[in-house]
C-alpha cells in the first residue's frame, strides 16, 4: 500500500468542525475540576453512592456472563460457571476479612470450573 492510496478522500468542513467541537467539549469536561481554585465537595449521598460504583460496574459485566449463554438465560444446572460461582462465594464468605480473600476466591472458583468444564464438558 502506497502512502498516496492511504490518504485518499476528502474531509469536509462539517467533519472538521464536529471533530474540533467534540475535542473542546472533552477538554472542558475533563478539566472542569481543575479550572476552579475553590474547593468543592460532593454531597454525602453522592459520596456514599460512588462507593458502590465499582462493584455495580463489575457486577454489570460479570453477572450476565454467569447466568446467560448465547443471549439467553441458562436452562440447565450442567454449567460449570454456576458451581464455580458457588465455590468462589463460599470461599469468600469463609475468608472474608482475612488476607488473600480475593485471590482465594478466584483460585477456588477456577479449581471447580476447570475440571467441570474440561473434564465433563459443562
Amino acid at each position: 500500500m502506497s502512502p498516496d492510496s492511504f490518504f485518499v478522500g476528502t474531509t469536509d468542513a462539517w467533519t472538521l468542525l464536529t471533530t474540533f467541537g467534540l475535542a473542546c467539549v472533552t477538554v472542558v469536561a475533563r478539566s472542569f475540576f481543575f479550572i476552579t481554585d475553590k474547593d468543592w465537595s460532593l454531597p454525602a449521598w453522592a459520596q456514599r453512592g460512588l462507593q458502590y460504583a465499582p462493584i455495580a460496574a463489575l457486577s454489570a459485566v460479570i453477572v450476565p456472563e454467569i447466568v446467560m449463554s448465547q443471549g439467553a438465560l441458562i436452562q440447565t444446572f450442567k454449567d460449570a460457571r454456576l458451581y464455580a460461582v458457588v465455590a468462589g462465594l463460599a470461599f469468600f464468605a469463609w475468608r472474608r476479612g482475612a488476607g488473600q480473600a480475593v485471590l482465594g476466591t478466584i483460585a477456588s472458583g477456577m479449581a471447580v470450573y476447570l475440571p467441570l468444564h474440561i473434564g465433563l464438558g459443562w
